[in-house]
């Protein structure tokens, strides 16, 4: 994550068990099929535990790839990921990037601008960081209709605990969980030629413990609901949505999907 928000970001290796394993699906595809055809370096905005830092690597090995997040726990972390040797990884604002102009060929924020205080502001300084004709990449997970994992948690929590129905509905109304939110976004902030697309990738579970352990770490919002719960109201949600993943069937592996909005903008020329 990065840049201000309420998002709670204060454990790498949580992260991971959490939702890092799964951005890394993410990032996978996004760096093999939205490619970055101009020459020259590649920042990723709100780079967490560097999932997409690692892609990018791999794909561009001489190229500068450089991460940036206001999360020192997510970047202690990907900085001793093996797949992230060579990048920079940079604390810092993405409502305030630490760089001059036209300084990179491309700019990606994977899963980050929903949870900023300003995606806009965020936008807009990746805009002026990437040189005109470069393009910027926005991913976003399709909360209310394609994570499948949250709905699971979210619709089966709202029936027990008003707090779950409240957050549910603050996260799932924002507007850039609109399937036009981002597109909206990138041409508000200057850019050009905007296309939304859209990739799914499965969450693979061995067992409900699988699922729900990683929730205790208390990362983002999910996170945070799950672990701040009083006990005796937790272990009942815990039930309930273990009979949702269960669904009459014994424990063992579950494959969920989830789909992500991918956006695509190109900057255009500077006066």
């Amino acid at each position: 994550m990065s840049g201000s928000s309420s998002y709670v970001a204060s454990d790498g290796a949580a992260y991971e068990g959490f939702i890092g394993r799964w951005t890394r699906r993410v990032a996978d595809r996004l760096a093999t099929e939205v490619p970055v055809d101009a020459e020259g370096p590649l920042l990723d905005v709100g780079c967490g535990t560097g999932s997409l830092v690692a892609a990018l690597r791999v794909r561009h090995p001489a190229r500068r790839i450089v991460g940036l997040d206001i999360s020192e726990p997510y970047l202690a972390f990907a900085r001793q990921r093996a797949e992230c040797e060579g990048a920079e990884l940079v604390h810092g604002d993405a409502q305030a990037l630490p760089f001059p102009d036209d300084d990179f060929a491309a700019a990606h924020a994977l899963i980050a601008l929903n949870f900023m205080t300003d995606p806009l502001m965020a936008a807009r300084e990746m805009v002026r960081v990437v040189r005109p004709g470069g393009k910027v990449v926005a991913t976003s997970w399709d909360f209310r209709g394609g994570l499948v994992y949250q709905r699971l948690l979210w619709d089966t929590a709202a029936g027990i605990d008003p707090g779950a129905a409240a957050t549910r509905d603050r996260i799932f109304s924002h507007p850039l969980a609109r399937p036009e939110g981002m597109p909206d976004l990138l041409r508000a902030a200057g850019l050009q030629e905007v296309r939304r697309d859209w990739l799914t990738i499965r969450m693979d579970f061995t067992s409900f413990d699988d699922y729900w352990q990683p929730l205790l770490g208390g990362q983002g919002p999910v996170g945070s609901y799950v672990a701040g719960l009083d006990p005796a109201l937790r272990d009942r949600v815990a039930a309930a949505v273990r009979a949702a993943y269960l669904s009459g069937d014994v424990d063992g592996p579950r494959s969920l999907t989830a789909t992500a909005w991918v956006v695509t903008g190109i900057v255009p020329g500077k006066e």
